[in-house]
């Protein structure tokens, strides 16, 4: 199983980026794929979720009505639309897959993107 994200890069803030997880190897249809993201010097945090086979998504606080989760089931695919960044949303992102429960922790997750630098300038 393979992980690859992308879309990533320099945005100022208020802008907006797409990210893209495109899953290899198998499907992920009774589990959670999800976004996590880890500033400098910080832990990695969840940033949201999605449960592949009904399509429900979950957020953490700080990105609710900013960030949408959606997928793209013909090209096993995870996308996470960032509108209105802010610097505070400066951080490598990472995707992770094959989570039965409690989405929001790191150690549920089976496997992991490489990760994409965001990078938001004020």
């Amino acid at each position: 199983v393979q992980l690859q994200a992308f879309g990533g890069g320099l945005v100022q803030a208020g802008g907006s980026l797409r990210l893209s997880c495109a899953a290899s190897g198998r499907t992920f249809n009774d589990y959670f794929m999800g976004w996590f993201r880890q500033a400098p010097g910080k832990e990695r945090d969840f940033v949201a979720a999605m449960l592949w086979s009904d399509g429900a998504k979950y957020y953490a606080d700080s990105v609710k009505g900013r960030f949408t989760v959606s997928r793209d089931n013909a090209r096993n695919t995870l996308y996470l639309q960032m509108n209105s960044l802010k610097p505070e949303d400066t951080a490598v992102y990472y995707c992770a897959a094959e989570a039965r429960y409690n989405y929001g922790l790191e150690r549920n997750y089976c496997y992991w993107g490489q990760g994409t630098q965001v990078t938001v300038s004020s």
